[in-house]
């Protein structure tokens, strides 16, 4: 093996390389894994383009699977991991010392380190990660499914925050690939109708493909088919408007819980607020996907899902690239100037 590996390195907010670099080095609990893939996150693009991460210069990506290729000295001991293993990687580190760790909730941990964010991710051929965070899957599942899982347990993270129970209305906001693994969540557990809004017409056309009922792409649709009101509304595009409208969408004695993470002000009008009140809605934040014993039910569960078939993954996917494309690509995605729903790279293809 090299000594160095390819990576896209962000150096400041649009200040994106890709470099040669370092191969990581595991320590004694960690395992040195081959990327396989890495998916593009709603949040990596504004975390590259503008916001930044904690500190410089960094690799990010966390949605990612991979080969176990080498074992720290602790970790061999185990016998759990070993090399050549198809691993995805829950991409929270939580700290077990906190209140939430210590009751089993580690989406809501005070003092997490998280995978390209806070620590180099999986926007390069390799990285270290330590063996809690090393999830084993069946050998002959699709690396490209493994990197996926990351966004449907997040979905299922956000249904599980509601009383979904068969014979359910269900809408959800938003058809990106948590909104896409949304429906399917939502159809398994026995809904009675989906309705997605979404005014991307390509993107409600892969919401009719992943089982949604029905779509709306416009507000105006939206409301038309509102009727008495959805049992529960999953809002996973993040925009001051959908979050109004998710609010809006909800039943009498309704559910609306939240995944999308607005970069504005949101503000519910008169009106819709009333609503909220007169209805009685219950509204949940959704933040992250984990719970005890770590990384999750929502993991286990999802898992299967991709292994059995359960879950379509495939349709998501819009594109396959190498690490060189990634400057360019994560600008497009910024000016919206590239339709994409699930973006991949793929760091050791050729």
């Amino acid at each position: 093996m090299s000594e160095t590996m390819q990576a896209a390195v962000l150096h400041a907010p649009g200040d994106i390389r890709v470099e040669q670099v370092p191969v990581p080095v595991p320590g004694p609990g960690e395992a040195l894994v081959r990327v396989a893939a890495c998916g593009v996150c709603g949040s990596d693009i504004p975390r590259m383009l503008r916001a930044g991460a904690y500190h410089f210069p960094i690799i990010c990506g966390h949605e990612f699977s991979g080969h176990v290729v080498r074992l720290g000295d602790r970790l061999a001991a185990t016998g759990r991991v070993r090399e050549g293993d198809l691993v995805t990687v829950p991409p929270l580190i939580p700290c077990h010392a906190c209140a939430p760790c210590s009751q089993g909730h580690f989406s809501l941990c005070k003092d997490y380190s998280y995978f390209g964010s806070r620590r180099n991710g999986a926007y390069a051929q390799y990285v270290t990660v330590p063996d809690e965070n090393l999830m084993v899957l069946p050998a002959d599942l699709d690396p490209r499914a493994a990197a996926m899982l990351d966004p449907a347990a997040i979905a299922l993270h956000a249904l599980w925050r509601t009383r979904m129970r068969g014979g359910k209305r269900v809408a959800v906001v938003g058809a990106g690939p948590i909104g896409l693994f949304a429906v399917q969540w939502a159809k398994l557990a026995g809904a009675a109708e989906v309705l997605v809004v979404e005014v991307n017409e390509q993107k409600a056309a892969m919401a009719t493909e992943a089982g949604a009922t029905h779509t709306a792409t416009s507000a105006a649709a939206a409301a038309d088919a509102v009727g008495e009101g959805y049992d529960v509304v999953i809002e996973s595009a993040g925009v001051p408007a959908t979050v109004e409208q998710a609010v809006g969408l909800a039943a009498r004695h309704g559910e609306a819980v939240f995944i999308g993470i607005p970069h504005d002000p949101v503000v519910l009008p008169k009106a819709t607020f009333s609503s909220f009140l007169r209805r009685e809605v219950t509204l949940h934040g959704a933040w992250n996907s984990f719970s005890a014993p770590f990384p999750g039910e929502e993991w286990r569960v999802a898992a299967k899902g991709l292994s059995s078939g359960d879950l379509a993954w495939k349709f998501m996917i819009t594109h396959e690239l190498g690490l060189d494309a990634l400057p360019e690509t994560m600008a497009g995605l910024g000016e919206r100037s590239i339709f994409s729903s699930k973006v991949l790279f793929l760091p050791n293809e050729e």
